[in-house]
């Protein structure tokens, strides 16, 4: 209904105004967004923590595995590198095996990509786990891989994914917006596809927050100790960090990471929270 005028009684004009269509919606569509973000609530089993999450653990399983070769091909497809790949799983595995972190029940799966230029590290939801070959190749020992992995696998069970997609459902309407732009009326499993697809491009260019990056060092010290791994092989990886970073270009992990000198004062302050009478004796370095 629009706006009208008609004669009162009185002689003169007066004017009346109806509900535009479209502010109704949009009324309608805040609140079911409001409604979704507040309404669930999980407690994480390994961080403790109570988080905002719409979407299952079987969710997050199926969209990262979805992106997965998206994500492998946007760095050249997977490394060639038997001995590489075979250094990766081990170490990955052993940490989720031994640590807090098998509690989430996630089937982690790790991944070395071909680009041996771009350094860089980087989980999907679910378990999917990336590093270039061309930060391996930075790395010397296999403390510091563990280091690059630990922290990794705990934005995956800290579920950092899930918390940063619910938030942008909630602020941005993104996921709302790519179905009805995406969508076929006449097809329903059209607007599963482009909720996948408004998803899969919020995590090619996902960027965690401050304290999601404190969780994962922290957290990630406490995961390599317990898989035998000396946590302070994390310091030696920012400090490789700092030195790819001099004479060119910045790597690409600092676009979706802190800064490593910030970083370093973090990992030592985590360290002595954790294990404030020392760390224990024979870990490997």
């Amino acid at each position: 209904m629009g706006i009208f005028t008609r004669r009162s009684p009185y002689g003169y004009q007066t004017r009346s105004t109806g509900c535009n269509p479209r502010i109704i919606i949009g009324i309608v569509i805040a609140l079911i967004s409001v409604v979704s973000y507040y309404g669930y609530r999980v407690r994480n089993p390994v961080t403790g923590e109570t988080q905002h999450i719409n979407i299952s653990t079987d969710q997050e399983i199926a969209l990262g595995m979805h992106a997965a070769p998206e994500m492998a091909a946007q760095f050249g497809g997977l490394y060639q590198d038997q001995r590489a790949q075979e250094l990766v799983d081990r170490v990955g595995q052993r940490i989720v095996a031994r640590s807090d972190a098998a509690r989430g029940k996630y089937p982690f799966e790790f991944h070395v990509l071909a680009d041996e230029k771009t350094i860089n590290a980087f989980a999907l939801p679910g378990g999917q786990v990336f590093m270039t070959a061309g930060l391996l190749h930075g790395l010397e020992t296999e403390g510091q891989v563990a280091g690059v992995l630990g922290h990794e696998i705990v934005h995956v069970v800290g579920r950092h994914s899930a918390e940063h997609i619910a938030k942008t459902q909630l602020t941005q309407g993104l996921t709302g917006a790519a179905v009805i732009a995406a969508s076929d009326p006449n097809d329903s499993r059209s607007y599963q596809t482009a909720a996948m697809a408004a998803l899969i491009g919020q995590l090619i260019t996902l960027k965690y927050g401050r304290n999601d990056e404190l969780e994962a060092d922290r957290l990630g010290v406490r995961f390599m100790a317990e898989a035998g791994y000396d946590p302070r092989s994390m310091i030696q990886v920012m400090h490789v960090l700092e030195q790819a970073s001099k004479g060119g270009a910045p790597p690409e992990f600092f676009s979706t990471h802190p800064n490593p000198e910030r970083r370093i004062e973090r990992i030592e302050e985590a360290i002595k929270a954790e294990y404030p009478n020392g760390l224990p004796d024979n870990l490997e370095k």
